[in-house]
């Protein structure tokens, strides 16, 4: 098979798996992924077809609505992947990119390293900042219906993987326990550029959100 039809099919399986799942990560956070992928590929070295798999699948069952298993994800990617006869060194480097994407926590410390993952992971944190990161933050703490703040619970950037994968703290400690960690995080010189726009839209909205809390004009 080749790359142009192993695309499309993982196109097509990932629309039809995340169907039903959480608006902050469904299909169309993953087709955002998938373009911000490609647009930071563009000026790199890279073996593309890794690049895309690894932005369509990395979402494919996030740990956050497996109960916090974290094999679930790469169990599924690699199930499909070797249906469609991948190469195994393919199949390999997708899966060790879905395993270190996601932020797990100020502290976590990724177990692989490869330029592939970097645009991955670039990709997907820029979809966690900026305006669409604001929306997809208050929607999931919606979802799981937790407050939108409280002056009394202040945010904790020590947590290690496993306490930021339990932590139910209000929505806006969210913004200091990752949102506005990842433009120090960044991998690539675009990723980097895109995000620090993107900080400093956040950073206005925080200055905004407080002063309406307070009851500022």
């Amino acid at each position: 098979m080749n790359n142009t039809d192993i695309i499309s099919k993982t196109i097509s399986f990932v629309k039809e798996k995340l169907q039903h799942a959480e608006g902050g990560h469904d299909w169309n956070h993953t087709e955002r992924v998938y373009k911000n992928s490609l647009l930071l590929a563009q000026d790199t070295a890279c073996q593309l077809v890794v690049v895309q798999l690894g932005a369509l699948l990395h979402d494919i069952a996030d740990s956050k609505f497996q109960d916090g298993d974290e094999t679930v994800g790469p169990k599924i990617a690699r199930t499909f992947l070797e249906a469609q006869n991948t190469d195994p060194k393919v199949v390999d480097h997708v899966i060790k990119i879905i395993e270190n994407t996601s932020f797990k926590g100020g502290n976590f410390q990724k177990s692989f390293t490869s330029i592939e993952l970097d645009i991955v992971q670039d990709a997907d944190r820029l979809d966690a900042l900026g305006a669409i990161g604001i929306a997809r933050t208050f929607h999931y703490g919606g979802f799981k219906n937790r407050a939108l703040y409280d002056p009394n619970i202040a945010p904790n950037t020590t947590m290690n993987a496993e306490e930021y994968k339990k932590s139910t703290a209000p929505t806006l400690n969210h913004f200091y326990e990752k949102l506005l960690l990842l433009k120090d995080q960044m991998n690539t010189p675009s990723g980097k550029a895109i995000a620090a726009q993107r900080h400093r839209y956040m950073e206005g909205f925080l200055a905004q959100f407080y002063a309406e809390w307070d009851g500022e004009k």
